[in-house]
């Protein structure tokens, strides 16, 4: 079998005798980890000994493999499966349009494989088969991944996964061949012959799928939220999410695939172009985020030379085609923007081209409306195919459908009672999977009442995007042209958009101002609620007490309103998702840097700058109206205090320290805008509170981050009651007509993606940051907390020692957890003033240094694994240079860091619960059994 030379290692000695026997560049991976954690390139000793060291840490057996580094290589990967008969399918192959080095899951990718010749093809199937039955995989799925020189042809199988993978979701939704169902039924004994084709009905599990369709996956990250974090991309993933998208050519699927990322993108072409610096070589050969940006940049700059599409080649490591597939995209752009009219042949290639109307629109210096105006004039429409696995050969049976622009049409529009169910495009910070789940109850809960279902999403690792989710699916950009289409060809009763979170909600104008019914809460509620000065409007009209903000459109205005609400404010530009440039500011000079920061995000549109209430907690409410009566479905405490985004806040359900008093003026609030407002379905209301005042932060008419959350805590399927309700149902025909009670405790956590993302800032704020979360749950908050950290993969300590570093303001705090801590046994660690702080209540503590000074330090105590928890309140918006050592130190050795005092405060009940008695658990399902509750009513 040809594979690069490699040696697994359990120590850096054992790394360093394999470097010197492979020479440099090598490849480094961490065993039995995802997502290339651990991984890494070292072109030199001193960075391997780094980099073998970080990989053992990281992996969970202690234990990396030294590899020839084979970068600049083209890279494969083929979906297969092996059954006990030793039937043997390829599913998909894909090739990366990044070179080998950059982690595939942050590669564009494209399926089918473009460019392999047959004989290259047939060779990856016979080694991938050599490999299955090597490693005797019987029981399902696996990917097997390649190198190809670019230039000889030489081939090396470089990595195998003998299980469902990320690459296996985007195979099963770009072939409609659903890996991880077959490799469950292969497990319970049945073979591929023996398991039709869900597609066709008429063909087995073993016919093995054909593309007659092109498939391009585009990564989507965050990196606008890390500014300290290198984008460089490299075996280490760092994508957050990702897009799929099919059409009839590359160029067609690449166009949909960039729109679907919901970024503001058109496509590929100038204005991606116009996002790269001017003549930067450079950004083409460092693989980032932005180098399709430079590549796009280039080949319009060097337009007139005959072979740009080769010197970008080279300076990518992209192969030939591809780049001169996207110089003919750009060719494309400047023939529709030099033409003297646009004609009825030159759109229509356009279309079939991928070309949005948006981008006809700028070319053209028109609007999109127009341009739509010029497509119906002229018959040209979108058609709809179906993914039917076998190219054509045998009919496809279920309606997977995506458009294009040539003539035929598959899957005609039936004549039922339906509804277009929009859902949340790519996964990113601040909208993930939660708002999937929303949407897959919605379908089920609409299916049940007797309407056909019609999903519409570009999501491959979503549930809604499975085939069998709803009556039918389209695997479509979340834009308005794509929508509009849908919606024109298959005149449903309803569209809902409050499910999928921000994506369609900024849609929902849109389509209602072209003639579509917008079920549920109206758009001009959905826009209320958005705009801050029409929404202060309705608090002062109701009463609700809210904190005082003002809205400004210059930097003298945003002075003039910080002065008179007083500092601190909290400064946040308009219609952004996860809390995208939010910050506090607790002066002039940082006021004005982040207006700065506000205005890159959201240009022309006006900044909030609100009161921040200090010292006060944050109280989360998921609600279900039917326009008269509102339910409060959950309310939920934020464990961190106000200030750090909801979405990085640890909460519980049931609220640990809400007073009766405050539930109740939270429960009438909540139930005066719910009605005020209309809302029809779900909404969410986040409350600060201090003292005896409850003020409304903010109200989102649609599904929240919570509501699965909310849904698993009281065994109601709150958004399927939502749905129902939208259709005409109300709460009373529902039984939905007062709050569920809570058994226990439930805690949410957030999953941070630092050990991902090397020198980003662990600090928590006002910015989200998170990239998921996990619940706990128990009888005692204590349990529920442990619970949820560990899930998180910040295990809580019961025996050991504690470094706690504070801030001068929560030196009493700091003082009673580390009496806490120390009576429950724990040596303390502190720095200068907290150590002296500690010391005057009698609790016995050690002092240390900060990082960079003399002796012995906080990053030698971590590093040495003589702490096993780590307790730092920073003050302030950036953090200093100890502080970050402190930091990357905690975050490469795991040590579990909390940032503040409430977390703190939470982790040590969690150590004493552990301490007390051991955790127990039991079904979700058996949790809610006794109650009889039947879920989604």
């Amino acid at each position: 079998m040809p594979v690069p030379q490699s040696y697994t290692c359990s120590t850096v000695a054992e790394a360093e005798a394999a470097v010197a026997e492979i020479g440099f560049p090598v490849l480094v991976r961490a065993s039995f980890t995802l997502g290339g954690a651990g991984s890494g390139m070292a072109d030199d000793l001193e960075s391997f000994r780094e980099l073998a060291a970080h990989g053992l840490r990281q992996s969970p057996v202690s234990e990396i493999l030294v590899e020839r580094s084979l970068a600049g290589w083209k890279e494969f990967e083929l979906e297969v499966m092996r059954d006990k008969a030793d039937n043997f399918v390829t599913v998909c192959t894909i090739e990366n349009l990044d070179a080998m080095g950059v982690h595939t899951g942050d590669s564009i990718t494209v399926a089918p494989a473009m460019t392999l010749t047959d004989k290259e093809q047939q060779n990856l199937r016979d080694l991938a088969r050599r490999v299955l039955q090597a490693v005797a995989v019987e029981t399902g799925g696996s990917n097997v991944q390649f190198a190809v020189h670019p230039e000889t042809g030489e081939t090396f199988v470089i990595e195998m996964n003998p299980r469902v993978s990320r690459s296996s979701a985007l195979a099963s939704k770009a072939t409609g061949f659903p890996i991880a169902k077959l490799a469950a039924q292969l497990a319970v004994g049945l073979t591929l012959d023996e398991i039709p084709n869900d597609i066709t009905r008429a063909t087995p599990a073993s016919f093995e799928p054909s593309l007659d369709y092109c498939v391009v996956k585009v990564p989507r990250w965050n990196f606008e939220k890390f500014p300290e974090v290198d984008a460089t991309l490299g075996p280490q993933m760092k994508s957050v999410g990702e897009v799929m998208a099919i059409g009839r050519t590359f160029s067609e699927a690449l166009n949909k695939a960039l729109r679907g990322l919901d970024t503001g993108l058109d496509g590929f072409g100038g204005q991606l172009a116009d996002l790269a610096p001017a003549g930067d070589v450079d950004a083409l050969e460092l693989p980032t985020a932005g180098r399709l940006a430079a590549v796009a940049a280039y080949l319009r700059d060097h337009r007139d030379e005959p072979d740009a599409f080769r010197a970008a080649a080279r300076h990518t490591g992209f192969d030939p085609w591809f780049t001169a597939q996207l110089a003919r995209i750009l060719d494309l752009e400047q023939e529709i923007a030099g033409a003297d009219e646009v004609t009825p042949e030159l759109l229509r290639r356009a279309k079939q081209g991928g070309v949005a109307d948006r981008a006809v629109a700028r070319l053209r210096a028109t609007t999109e409306t127009e341009v739509r105006a010029w497509r119906r004039e002229w018959s040209i429409q979108p058609h709809y195919s179906q993914v039917d696995t076998c190219a054509g050969e045998f009919a496809a049976e279920t309606p997977y459908l995506y458009s294009h622009y040539e003539e035929s049409d598959e899957a005609p529009p039936t004549k039922r009672h339906k509804v277009v169910i929009l859902g949340g495009g790519p996964n990113r910070i601040g909208q993930g999977i939660e708002f999937d789940a929303c949407c897959v109850q919605a379908c089920w809960a609409l299916s049940e009442l007797g309407f056909e279902t019609i999903m519409v999403n570009c999501n491959p690792e979503t549930v809604s995007t499975d085939y069998d989710t709803a009556d039918r699916l389209y695997f479509e950009p979340l834009s308005l042209e794509e929508v509009l289409g849908i919606v024109e060809r298959e005149r449903p009763d309803g569209v809902v958009v409050q499910f999928g979170g921000q994506t369609p909600i900024n849609l929902a104008r849109g389509l209602a101002e072209a003639g579509v019914p917008i079920w549920g809460t109206s758009p001009d509620s959905l826009d209320l609620a958005e705009d801050r000065g029409r929404f202060g409007d309705l608090l002062r009209d109701l009463d609700i007490d809210h904190p005082r903000w003002g809205l400004a459109h210059a930097r003298d205005e945003a002075r003039a309103i910080a002065t008179d609400i007083g500092y601190p404010v909290l400064v946040r530009p308009s219609h952004v998702l996860g809390g995208r440039a939010m910050a506090i500011a607790y002066d002039q000079e940082q006021l004005d840097r982040f207006l700065v920061l506000a205005a890159e995000v959201s240009p022309g549109a006006p900044v909030l700058v609100d009161q921040y209430i200090e010292d006060a907690y944050e109280v989360d409410v998921d609600a279900v109206s039917d326009g008269e009566t509102v339910v409060l479905a959950g309310v939920m405490q934020h464990i961190e205090e106000a200030g750090v985004h909801s979405g990085d806040s640890a909460c519980v359900l049931p609220p640990y320290k809400v007073s009766l008093y405050h539930l109740g003026i939270i429960r009438e609030n909540t139930e005066k805008l719910g009605r005020a407002l209309g809302v029809r379905g779900l909404m969410n209301v986040q409350y600060a509170v201090k003292d005896d005042d409850v003020y409304v932060l903010e109200v989102n008419p649609r599904a929240s981050r919570t509501v699965p959350f909310v849904s698993k805590a009281t065994g109601v399927e709150v958004a399927r009651i939502a749905a129902k309700v939208q259709a005409g149902r109300t709460l009373q025909e529902l039984g939905f007509t007062e709050m569920p009670t809570v058994d226990g405790f439930f805690v949410k956590e957030k999953v941070m993606p630092f050990d991902k993302l090397p020198g980003a800032d662990p600090r928590l704020g006002p910015e989200m940051r998170s990239t998921g979360e996990v619940m706990g749950h128990a009888s005692r908050f204590g349990h529920a907390v442990a619970k949820a950290m560990m899930a998180a993969g910040n295990s809580l300590p019961e025996e050991g020692a504690v470094l706690i570093t504070v801030n001068d303001y929560d030196k009493s705090g700091a003082c009673r957890i580390a009496r806490d801590l120390h009576r429950m046994g724990f040596e303390i660690f502190a720095t200068g003033r907290t150590a002296e702080a500690i010391g005057r209540v009698d609790v016995p503590v050690t002092c240390v240094e900060k990082a960079g000074r003399e002796g012995r330090t906080t990053v030698d105590l971590i590093v040495g694994g003589e702490v096993q928890l780590v307790i730092n309140t920073p003050l302030g918006q950036k953090a200093h240079v100890d502080q970050q050592a402190m930091y990357a130190a905690a975050i490469a050795h795991r040590v579990p860091l909390i940032t503040t005092m409430s977390a703190a405060r939470a982790a040590v009940g969690g150590i004493r619960a552990l301490r007390n008695r051991a955790l127990r658990v039991r079904p979700l399902q058996e949790h809610h059994a006794p109650r009889g509750r039947k879920a989604g009513a």
